[in-house]
């Protein structure tokens, strides 16, 4: 926020969830006064039903880039979805987008036959994506089958990963923390949550709870809670340590990229320092 206002800039939202109208205590989204105070994109502009993926933000906030290179020279995209981010930074394989009748039919043999059998008609129809797949995720396998079914071809096929070339200079920036100050912190912010109403909110999306928008780190942990898996104690306790594991996860993919540069919250001055540096 800080920095959007310092660079009179909007922010542009790179986290996968938050983008999703119905999910704003479980994602941490944005409030209205925060929305007031500074603009943002790709925040609470799909319902739960929609279809979206990273070729469509990839293809969207690029063309969004466009128009506010006319105004500014500098842009910010803020999340935690590295799916997201990886696609705007360095592009994403132009995989089809599945039709209705096909990802119907997938869903319904899904419910009908189990993982195990879409993982073994996968392993004849694209042997290659079957050895390097989730085979325990069921959305991944069945994407897979779907763009083999729509296409007639594999799913490798598509996946070319061929860096796209920017017309724009990339800064990266990640923030962390001492890890036993982060994990107090996100302890904090599930308190918060629970108290904003987490489950109310968790309650009232229970209908749409087998869409993959909702297969969510907080909404879960409250669906098990509402099977009557868990107390609500332990369900919140589950939710803490889960979302600490995305953290690590995210903290790990980072470190991972050469080219961000690591600063503490608090080095706010640091921060557009270096940004000037850089754009000289």
């Amino acid at each position: 926020m800080n920095l959007a206002r310092h660079f009179n800039i909007p922010i542009i939202n790179a986290d996968s969830r938050q983008i999703f109208r119905e999910l704003k205590i479980g994602t941490a989204a944005p409030t209205e006064e925060q929305l007031r105070q500074v603009r943002h994109y790709f925040v609470g502009t799909l319902g739960l039903e929609d279809y979206y993926s990273a070729s469509m933000y990839e293809q969207q906030v690029t063309a969004l880039l466009e128009e506010l290179f006319e105004k500014s020279d500098y842009a910010l995209l803020a999340g935690g979805s590295m799916m997201y981010i990886d696609a705007v930074c360095n592009g994403i394989d132009d995989i089809p987008t599945i039709d209705d009748e096909t990802r119907t039919t997938m869903k319904r043999r899904l419910q009908q036959e189990g993982l195990e059998a879409l993982c073994e008609e996968l392993h004849r129809l694209d042997p290659e994506h079957w050895a390097i797949v989730d085979r325990k995720n069921p959305r991944r396998v069945v994407h897979a089958l779907e763009i083999c079914h729509m296409t007639g071809k594999t799913y490798t096929s598509f996946r070319k990963r061929e860096e796209r070339k920017r017309p724009f200079q990339i800064v990266k920036m990640a923030l962390t923390l001492p890890r036993e100050e982060l994990y107090s912190r996100i302890n904090a912010r599930v308190d918060v949550m629970m108290q904003q109403g987490l489950l109310d909110e968790a309650r009232r999306l229970l209908p749409w709870r087998h869409l993959n928008a909702l297969n969510t780190v907080g909404y879960k942990e409250m669906f098990a809670y509402m099977d009557h898996v868990w107390t609500l104690d332990e369900a919140v306790e589950r939710m803490k340590g889960n979302t600490r594991r995305y953290a690590r996860k995210q903290l790990t993919w980072f470190k991972k990229d050469n080219e961000v540069t690591w600063f503490s919250p608090c080095e706010e001055e640091q921060i557009i320092e270096h940004i000037l540096k850089v754009r000289q």
